[in-house]
């Protein structure tokens, strides 16, 4: 199967993470904006330093990349801070159903072991649905598939690892809902962890 990757730079932020008993939803980290950049004149007389004026300390800037299977069934993104992982519901589960398929527990082991070779002692499920049908209904398919994950990674990851399970109904889309394309992206479920310090973060851990 073939992958596209791509690459975008962001600026860095802080992002305060939400304890699981926290009953107001934090958005997700990680969201980002899809409008388009502004445009920058460089001959701006704005963009001059004015006389006596010093330049900002320099900072180290957040390098995103992304690589996405060409079905779209599975998607990683990689930050200098964390490793996100997004699998649509439709190869995790059957329609309208928190019951995990056959076929996606292999799935999920894989992305458990690259937590285990980051070290991860922290990992974020989220899950999401589409826009059809209630919002609450879509809350708690979302909230139940979330947990599914969860325990599956458990088996992995083992009992030391923090969890913080969330569903977010249709909040949040990362495609259009307006079509059957777009909806199928956002009924998805997330998987986010910090990355390691490991020589070799894409290695699975020998054993």
């Amino acid at each position: 199967m073939g992958t596209f990757v791509f690459a975008t730079v962001l600026a860095s932020f802080a992002t305060s993470t939400a304890q699981a008993a926290d009953p107001t939803p934090s958005a997700p980290p990680g969201s980002t904006t899809s409008q388009e950049p502004p445009k920058v004149d460089a001959n701006s007389p704005n963009l001059k330093i004015s006389e006596g004026g010093t330049l900002a300390p320099a900072r180290v800037l957040d390098i995103k990349s992304v690589v996405e299977d060409m079905g779209g069934e599975e998607r990683r993104e990689d930050t200098n801070s964390d490793v996100k992982f997004a699998l649509q519901a439709e190869v995790l589960f059957p329609k309208d159903s928190a019951k995990l398929q056959p076929e996606a527990t292999a799935r999920i082991k894989a992305i458990a072991q690259e937590a285990l070779t980051n070290k991860a002692t922290t990992v974020r499920v989220f899950g999401f649905t589409d826009n059809l049908g209630s919002y609450e209904h879509g809350k708690t398919l979302s909230k139940k598939r979330a947990d599914m994950v969860q325990v599956e990674l458990t088996k992995t990851l083992g009992a030391n690892v923090t969890f913080e399970v969330r569903g977010y109904s249709e909040d949040y889309p990362i495609a259009d809902n307006a079509t059957e394309e777009g909806r199928k992206k956002n009924r998805r479920v997330e998987v986010t962890f910090p990355r390691g310090s490991a020589p070799n973060a894409n290695n699975t851990p020998s054993t």
